[in-house]
């Protein structure tokens, strides 16, 4: 018999949400595993605490290993108390929440167990009052995905897409889907056997982001933006996405994925197919989903024999950052001593529609760069320098910067006259904080994905298409590179901004890398 209290929400009431979730139980598949301590129990805990959960609700962690509620309670507990961005953790709110917290133990692919997590389930919908209703998180290895998913239709715990008037079923599965083109179509065709597109929902973080929503905001509700957001006003594009640690203990899931699988297809990708997008007819999900797969169609197709002249790659080497000495990728554990996996990856595009004809998208990514930065920077083209000359001012153009992360926030350069009897321009900028401002902490990116899946709202997660056309393009310039290793790596010290090969993608066309 499964022993429950309920305690009263002391701050449901005060930050009761205009949104109305339906009853539910979240299942975490991979309940012990670092994902689930850092950002989703944490991110379901300020969830309850915000008001923003289910009346009724149970959250049940499944893992291989054996542990009791109270233990896995505990720890859930502690990893709250180190991660969660709203701290110290409220003894009264956690004594309720802890309530609605359970542990199931069984292997991934054990028919047993999948029969008594339902007969578990069942009873908890008995007691709580959860209504049937299903969230389940894959945070597991992309290799058990199709087990995971495969034994729960097949025990019942997924239903029909038909039922869903009645009672529904979700998965959310993390990234990421598939390592190639193949590989992604293969798993796309091996889940859609067992759920309906409705019921997928494909975890990308980035899109949870404060800032990453706020774009089609700042794009579609400002007409001085949205009308100059096109091949006549702007110049380039640049969109950054830095991290100043390393791989740390994650060598094997490097090795066999690397800068373009990990960062560029999914978090890039989405970046800039919802800067680049069209204004959808609506707000709805598949409205603003069919926007950005054009974008993603519509990028020029990569031509082989001009790699080398608008793609780059790097693997970092020994450096300092921050004034301490951090090792190279090749010294980082569970990293072969000659591997050629890229730690750097940057590109050039083109998109071939109206809207962004000839205007060239610079992407990069990389590890152990001098800060941890995410960013979009809008190019605008230079006014004509009949006025002005060049020698009476520092800068060209115009420059709007997104910050996706730290410090989220938007800001524009400009060129303004110097204070004095002399004619010398200098740019100044405009900056809009977004902590600063409306003097708040933001949602990490988590808790507003969860809540978005418990309330059925699709728009922040990929819908197979996305992923597919992203995927189609990249795996040419993937083959390439195995088929190619570099001889010169590492190529770029740790705490630098990456290889040489990089700027001179820039340079070559007389521009460069923002300084950030």
């Amino acid at each position: 018999m499964i022993q429950t209290t309920m305690f009263k929400n002391p701050l449901a009431e005060e930050f009761r949400s205009a949104k109305t979730a339906e009853p539910c139980i979240l299942v975490i598949f991979g309940a012990s595993g670092d994902l689930t301590a850092r950002k989703l129990m944490p991110a379901v805990y300020n969830l309850a605490r915000e008001g923003q959960l289910p009346s009724h609700f149970a959250c049940v962690g499944f893992a291989r290993r054996e542990k009791e509620n109270d233990v896995f309670r505990q720890e859930m507990h502690d990893a709250v108390s180190e991660h969660s961005r709203v701290k110290p953790v409220d003894p009264e709110m956690w004594e309720s929440f802890s309530q609605q917290l359970f542990y199931h133990q069984a292997p991934f692919d054990s028919d047993e167990g999948y029969k008594e997590l339902k007969i578990y389930l069942d009873r908890l919908d008995q007691q709580l009052h959860t209504k049937g209703n299903r969230v389940f998180y894959l945070s597991t290895q992309p290799s058990y995905f199709c087990d995971i998913i495969g034994k729960l239709k097949t025990h019942g715990l997924i239903y029909d897409s038909s039922e869903s008037s009645k009672r529904w079923s979700r998965v959310i599965i993390e990234k990421p889907f598939g390592h190639d083109f193949t590989s992604a179509r293969a798993l796309h065709s091996n889940i859609s056997s067992y759920l309906d597109e409705s019921q997928i929902y494909r975890i990308d973080h980035y899109l949870g982001k404060e800032t990453v929503q706020n774009l089609l905001v700042f794009r579609f509700s400002n007409s001085i933006f949205e009308s100059l957001w096109n091949n006549r006003h702007i110049d380039h594009v640049q969109i950054t996405v830095g991290e100043d640690l390393g791989i740390g203990s994650r060598g094997r899931f490097w090795e066999e994925a690397g800068m373009l699988r990990d960062i560029v297809q999914n978090h890039m990708m989405q970046l800039l197919s919802l800067m680049a997008m069209e204004p959808p007819v609506s707000l709805k999900a598949d409205a603003i989903r069919d926007e950005k797969v054009k974008v993603l169609q519509a990028i020029r197709p990569f031509q082989l024999d001009d790699i080398h002249q608008y793609f780059a790659r790097g693997q970092y080497g020994e450096g300092y950052i921050n004034g301490s000495p951090v090792p190279a990728y090749r010294s980082e554990g569970n990293v072969a001593e000659n591997s050629v996996v890229e730690t750097y990856a940057a590109m050039q595009l083109y998109i071939d529609n109206w809207r962004w004809a000839g205007v060239p998208f610079y992407l990069r990514g990389g590890k152990r760069l001098p800060k941890r930065a995410t960013e979009i920077a809008i190019y605008f083209k230079e006014a004509p320098g009949v006025l002005f000359p060049q020698s009476h001012r520092k800068t060209a153009s115009n420059i709007l910067v997104i910050r996706i992360q730290p410090d989220e926030g938007i800001s524009l350069k400009l060129n303004c006259k110097v204070p004095g009897l002399s004619s010398q321009i200098q740019p100044v900028k405009m900056d809009f904080r977004y902590g600063s401002y409306f003097g708040a902490t933001p949602p990490e990116a988590y808790e507003r994905l969860i809540c978005d899946c418990i309330l059925g709202d699709s728009t922040l997660f990929a819908r197979s298409d996305e992923v597919l056309n992203s995927w189609e393009l990249l795996t040419p310039l993937l083959e390439c590179w195995r088929n190619d290793p570099p001889s010169n790596f590492p190529n770029y010290s740790a705490g630098t901004w990456g290889p040489a090969e990089a700027d001179l993608m820039l340079s070559r066309q007389g521009r460069a890398w923002r300084l950030m």
